[in-house]
């Protein structure tokens, strides 16, 4: 991503964010910025801490899993190297409107330690999908435990989870069918692209059909790197799950702190692993806007929340498990990017 895109999307992000925080605010009658930063002065410190600790443990935890599959594939790295990874990818799909829009830059820094290509692409690839995999079992735990609870939301959430649901199903049977037989369908996808060439909709048919190509061999490694490492993965997709149940954990905590009961603590924590379907994939910079609404749907619906506090839960947990989170991941991305052109300058110089 060239510099300017990144000021760009940057640039998007805060515009963004400071949009979605007024909307949420100014439906909330009782509550304002000033007043959520007195509730969290006033908030019992040891719940504050989980949720502060289980955010910082979603930025390591996606490092581990990093980690485990380099590991598996033959490229062991530094923890202080993986954990970059993970920054650079949380900040960057963060503010572009893909979830995959981070992967470029985690696969830079890959790179740049000495991991080829292709490893590391596949490496990510891989990790996307046990991504996408812990929110289906999430979300499928949430509706087994608590069967009501999809049923208490209103339509447009329904709706929202429901598609979302089918698109992460749908992504995962695409990875496996490419694997599995891939130059069959990248013969229909150069048959597609050819049509549409023919019927001037696109242009570059050579760069496109480069580009499908580059996109065939990547799939074909992923699918040879893959064979006889069921244990790597199944020990990437258990810190996977591990990430993703803590960030979800975090209104949980929140609401905890705030005096909440222990005893609708599963409740909650089971709304964030129906929501965070909804709005994993939709294509908005950190999916604001639509991650508050089925946020503060799902908080409204429980009979132990009142609506003006959904609000305010929200906002809270939002702000800690991705708004803080985003800033600091930034920050590190930032740091580790300056500190790894400053040694190659002075290994260049040598």
């Amino acid at each position: 991503m060239s510099g300017r895109k990144k000021l760009f999307w940057s640039l998007l992000f805060l515009v963004l964010a400071a949009l979605s925080i007024w909307a949420v605010l100014s439906q909330s009658r009782k509550w304002s910025l000033a007043g959520l930063i007195e509730s969290l002065r006033q908030a019992n410190p040891l719940w504050l801490a989980a949720a502060i600790l289980f955010t910082v443990l979603f930025v390591v935890l996606e490092g581990v899993a990093l980690s485990v599959l380099l590991k598996g594939i033959g490229y062991r790295q530094p923890f202080s190297h993986t954990l970059l990874y993970s920054t650079s990818d949380i900040y960057f799909s963060a503010i572009t409107p893909s979830a995959t829009g981070g992967q470029p830059a985690s696969a830079y820094f890959m790179v740049r330690d000495g991991v080829p290509a292709g490893a590391a692409t596949v490496t990510l690839l891989v990790n996307l999908i046990l991504y996408t995999l812990s929110l289906i079992i999430l979300g499928l735990g949430s509706v087994i435990f608590f069967p009501g609870l999809f049923l208490s939301l209103r339509t447009l959430s329904k709706v929202l989870i429901a598609v979302g649901f089918a698109i992460q199903v749908g992504l995962i049977v695409l990875f496996f069918v490419l694997l599995g037989k891939a130059p069959t369908v990248f013969g229909l996808l150069r048959r597609f692209v050819r049509f549409l060439h023919r019927k001037k909709l696109i242009r570059r048919l050579n760069h496109r059909m480069k580009k499908l190509d580059a996109a065939q061999t990547e799939y074909e490694t992923c699918a040879r790197i893959m064979k006889g490492k069921t244990a790597v993965f199944l020990k990437a997709l258990g810190w996977n799950l591990l990430q993703r149940a803590l960030q979800l954990a975090v209104p949980m905590c929140i609401y905890l702190a705030l005096g909440g009961e222990l005893r609708h603590a599963g409740l909650l924590f089971a709304s964030q692993c129906l929501v965070v379907l909804g709005y994993a994939p939709v294509p908005i910079p950190g999916a604001m806007g639509v991650a508050d609404y089925l946020m503060v749907d799902a908080f409204s619906c429980l009979s132990f929340i009142a609506v003006e506090d959904a609000f305010a839960l929200d906002m809270l947990s939002r702000g800690l498990s991705f708004y803080l989170c985003v800033a600091a991941s930034g920050i590190v991305t930032l740091l580790g990017y300056a500190l790894t052109h400053k040694k190659e300058k002075g290994k260049t110089k040598t």
